[in-house]
């Protein structure tokens, strides 16, 4: 019998089985829709069976997509493997990556991230950079860091940008606060309250720098180092946070907060990984953009890829 197997099949299966449906699998590898569904046609009619159960959520496969699926489990890491192999033969990758972060809740999907690139390129140093960096694209200059984690585009500045994912903030409130029978915030909302924030310049806060300066509203500030203290403080009436939905989350399981959109269309930060250009052709900092973007699409709540 003829294939007609070939890796991007492989691929394809794989992300609809880590993505759960087409349409995010699709974005996953960055296709249309349309094309990852003719390629999954093609295999089926090839083989006269179906892969997986088309009305199923999450996607469920046949025993036939089972089976192709065992197929990439076990080829897929052995040619990610043997391309890395190659560009360390042709390249060498002796090198480092020190990540500098602008945003405190960058830990929750930079760990992550790390510990998948770290088992890929375990010959590249790996670090972030020591505490929170106000100036991070500073410190690509000075070459202190490798790097930058940023939350806007600067033009500017003379560095690549690779972007990663974009996200909702959320409001965060007391159960009891006057506007917790809001469906939304807007600026003026913010105005009577006091807004509970990491320690950051106004600048760097997105519902500051998107909403409420654009509303010339003016709101008190409140700040502490810590996202647990944040909370406390929003439970206990101090005044209103915004976090990423991810950040707030386990918060907002156990009941302690409510969340409320910003805005009707709800408030959206974005975040990119800047570099001095030199770097950028550098094979296991492309590798390191790409496993983060994949990392945080499959594994953080309200994501989307930029």
């Amino acid at each position: 019998m003829q294939s007609i197997l070939e890796i991007r099949h492989l691929k394809t299966l794989h992300a609809l089985r880590e993505a759960g449906n087409l349409l995010r699998a699709a974005t996953l590898l960055n296709v249309t829709q349309s094309a990852l569904s003719h390629q999954i046609k093609q295999l089926e009619d090839h083989h006269g069976t179906r892969l997986f159960e088309r009305k199923s959520i999450p996607v469920r496969f046949t025993p036939a997509g089972e089976r192709l699926l065992k197929l990439a489990d076990a080829v897929l890491p052995q040619v990610a493997e043997s391309e890395r192999d190659l560009v360390r033969m042709a390249q060498g990758v002796a090198g480092q990556l020190r990540i500098a972060v602008e945003c405190h809740t960058c830990f929750d999907w930079l760990m992550p991230a790390m510990d998948i690139f770290r088992k890929r390129w375990p010959e590249v140093e790996l670090d972030i950079v020591s505490g929170f960096q106000a100036d991070p694209v500073g410190l690509l200059y000075e070459h202190k860091a490798d790097v930058a984690i940023v939350a806007e585009i600067d033009l500017d500045e003379k560095v690549d940008y690779h972007p990663l994912f974009s996200f909702e903030i959320v409001a965060l409130l007391a159960h009891d606060h006057p506007l917790a029978a809001h469906d939304f915030l807007v600026a003026e909302d913010f105005a009577s309250d006091t807004l509970i924030t990491y320690p950051v310049p106004d600048d760097m806060l997105d519902v500051v720098r998107q909403v409420l300066k654009p509303a010339g509203v003016k709101a008190a500030r409140r700040t502490t180092e810590l996202t647990v203290a944040m909370l406390q403080l929003v439970a206990s009436r101090r005044g209103i946070a915004t976090l990423p939905i991810w950040a707030a989350q386990n918060y907002l399981n156990r009941d302690y907060v409510l969340s409320k959109r910003i805005t009707p269309a709800g408030l959206i930060g974005k975040l990119y990984a800047a570099c001095l250009p030199e770097a950028s052709h550098k094979p296991y900092l492309a590798d390191f953009v790409n496993t983060t973007r994949e990392s945080c699409y499959l594994n953080l709540l309200n994501v989307e890829l930029l």
